[in-house]
């Protein structure tokens, strides 16, 4: 397998979804492009990638915070998910990642916990024909503590009645890297498939 993984025997694989399954990121950029272009708001695209994790609403008020701007924060998180819907039929999924979803399925439990609403993360493994690999999705609604706070992480191994120590986590952000630290978890880092070019920025978000 083209991915090493930590040695151990591990009794449940928790996955993030948006950069670590699919290779979504360029498309939520896209999408976070259009959406704020709206409110004429700038959003760095390593400062984008670095994010990589937060919740959309945290997403929002924060640059609402870094720009002054009092930008609709359900209003921008439903828009800039219905831009990213319309780009579901360019997805494509991460294959070192895929190779061990195929080789473990079946045979241990799954959970997906992401930062995006349940509604992205469904659409997002819909149209990669993997929604039915997985026992349980833990999303946005589901805690309260973003990452990398352990919140999302925990709450997936309690759901599969596998002992955190047990679980390994598949990450492609150094947030999510230390919410699993964070919840005494194993984890892989998965390299990305892009990575934006020092100094990249974004000046009107068009």
């Amino acid at each position: 397998m083209k991915l090493a993984l930590p040695p151990g025997s591990f009794h449940a694989y928790l996955f993030d979804c948006d950069g670590t399954i699919a290779d979504s990121m360029p498309l939520h950029y896209i999408a976070w492009k259009k959406a704020l272009n709206e409110w004429n708001c700038e959003f760095d695209e390593n400062l984008f990638y670095s994010w990589g994790g937060k919740p959309v609403r945290n997403i929002v008020a924060e640059l609402n915070q870094i720009h002054g701007l009092d930008m609709p924060v359900d209003v921008l998180a439903a828009r800039k998910e219905s831009y990213y819907h319309d780009q579901l039929s360019q997805l494509k999924g991460i294959p070192e990642v895929l190779e061990h979803i195929e080789a473990k399925h079946g045979r241990i439990p799954f959970a997906v916990v992401s930062g995006s609403r349940r509604a992205s993360v469904v659409d997002s493994l819909t149209a990669l024909g993997l929604l039915d690999k997985f026992d349980t999705l833990v999303c946005a609604e589901d805690y309260s503590n973003g990452k990398p706070a352990p919140d999302g992480f925990l709450l997936a191994a309690s759901r599969l009645g596998v002992a955190p120590a047990d679980c390994l986590v598949f990450e492609d952000t150094a947030l999510g890297i230390d919410a699993a630290t964070a919840a005494g978890m194993e984890s892989v880092m998965v390299p990305r498939s892009f990575k934006p070019s020092p100094g990249t920025a974004v000046e009107d978000c068009a």
